[in-house]
């Protein structure tokens, strides 16, 4: 099972799904993985697994947002965006992980 390490700015629809799906209220402290990273600074992510691997997203305001607007959105889904990317604006002065 290959594991991956996902930032919210390279989420894909799927991902985003399972994430709301597994967090429908939000997600709390007791969610929350911590680990160090190869360059020994902390990470945050949220973990949601398919048949054939593990996502660990990195936690950020952004993040909860994000899945916030995806589930307002969910109502106008469109089959044709099932493999796109989620669009998120990239926000140069946000100081999140």
């Amino acid at each position: 099972m290959k594991r991956v390490i996902v930032d919210y700015k390279k989420l894909t629809n799927e991902i985003l799904t399972l994430l709301v799906e597994k967090y429908p209220d939000g997600y709390g402290d007791d969610d929350i993985i911590r680990f160090k990273n190869a360059n020994n600074e902390t990470v945050e992510a949220l973990e949601v697994r398919t048949d054939d691997a593990v996502y660990l997203v990195k936690v950020s305001t952004r993040l909860a947002n994000t899945m916030e607007n995806f589930d307002e959105d969910e109502d106008d889904f469109d089959s044709e965006d099932v493999n796109s990317s989620v669009d998120i604006p990239d926000d140069s002065d946000d100081d999140d992980n």
